[in-house]
């Protein structure tokens, strides 16, 4: 076994729920449901869009996944029994759709936002086609966290409701700033949306250096571009 040589300085963390570790993970006794359930956790928190979900397609696609699987089996067999397993405890959601004419796996974390969103996709309240995409990003250390995980990290739990305020926010605004102004909430314990959304507002209104001396943003410098992207808001 090769030794491994430590977590640089800059590492991103995953979320994972408290409860997974007092009530779920003393009772997993397959690597396999282990092994699928960490990287789905993984998976999910890397996408933007809401619901976010990942497709069996994506899991059978992921090298690292399929050959830290293979070490003890068929990895393909090992990763449907670690599915199902997940599912059977409830650690996961399961939903079969059809997609671009093809029939699709799709496994959610067990929230009661995902659960909601099953709910209206299952009735047809909730169409895909109607979200944001949920892709995967590039996991580079360069990354900025998107807002979803943002909100998770520093406030709580998502709802459909404030899901669609972030994702309107994330549409207008720069992800500098969406970062900045959770930083500046935290700062200030002032841990909620909508004290968020004010820091946003006003810095479009009265605009936002970047940080660079004698520099702005695009938006900013370009009046045309700064009242595209922001003139709703110097209308309220």
């Amino acid at each position: 076994m090769k030794a491994f040589s430590g977590f640089p300085i800059k590492t991103r963390f995953t979320p994972i729920p408290n409860p997974f570790f007092s009530t779920v993970l003393p009772d997993i006794d397959n690597l396999a449901e282990l092994k699928v359930t960490l990287h789905i956790f993984w998976s999910v928190y890397q996408k933007r869009g809401y619901p976010r979900f990942v497709t069996r397609r994506e899991l059978l696609g992921n090298p690292v996944l399929m050959k830290g699987l293979g070490d003890n089996g068929a990895p393909e067999e090992l990763l449907q029994q670690g599915l199902e397993q997940a599912v059977k405890r409830g650690t996961l959601l399961h939903l079969t759709l059809k997609r671009d004419g093809a029939i699709d796996d799709l496994y959610f974390v067990n929230t009661e936002a995902d659960r909601r969103a099953v709910e209206k996709l299952e009735s047809g309240e909730l169409k895909l086609e109607g979200l944001v995409r949920s892709e995967p990003r590039e996991a580079t250390e360069e990354q900025r966290p998107n807002i979803f995980t943002l909100y998770e990290q520093n406030i709580g739990m998502l709802s459909p409701i404030i899901a669609e305020e972030l994702k309107e926010a994330e549409g207008t605004y720069p992800a500098s700033w969406i970062q900045d102004a959770f930083r500046e909430a935290v700062d200030l314990n002032k841990r909620n949306w909508r004290y968020i959304a004010r820091i946003l507002e006003r810095w479009a209104v009265e605009g936002k250096q970047d940080g660079k001396p004698g520099r702005h943003t695009e938006a900013e410098s370009d009046p045309e571009e700064y009242y595209r992207r922001y003139g709703h808001l110097l209308k309220k």
